[in-house]
């Protein structure tokens, strides 16, 4: 299920939970909620970013032998327009 981010429309109008933002999670089926659930200010849903992690680190991903074993090429650039595949 994902989560969805709110905040306020008119921040003089909310209370501390939506004026700074909050998180809620709901079905993609779900409406988007219109009022704050705590004191009914108008709030309006904030596209955010996705956060994806993943079990291993960058590093061990982009190493020489895992871009060879997913069948990329690795170009190192040598200087003067030059490259050298690894």
């Amino acid at each position: 299920m994902p989560t969805y981010v709110y905040k306020v429309v008119e921040s003089a109008k909310g209370c501390e939970t939506c004026s700074g933002g909050f998180e809620i999670d709901q079905s993609m089926n779900d409406e988007a909620l219109k009022s704050c659930p705590h004191c009914g200010a108008k709030i309006r849903r904030v596209i955010t970013g996705v956060n994806i992690s993943t079990t291993k680190s960058t590093k061990e991903l982009l190493s020489d032998k895992n871009l060879k074993r997913h069948g990329f090429t690795k170009l190192v650039n040598e200087g003067d327009g030059k490259f050298r595949k690894i």
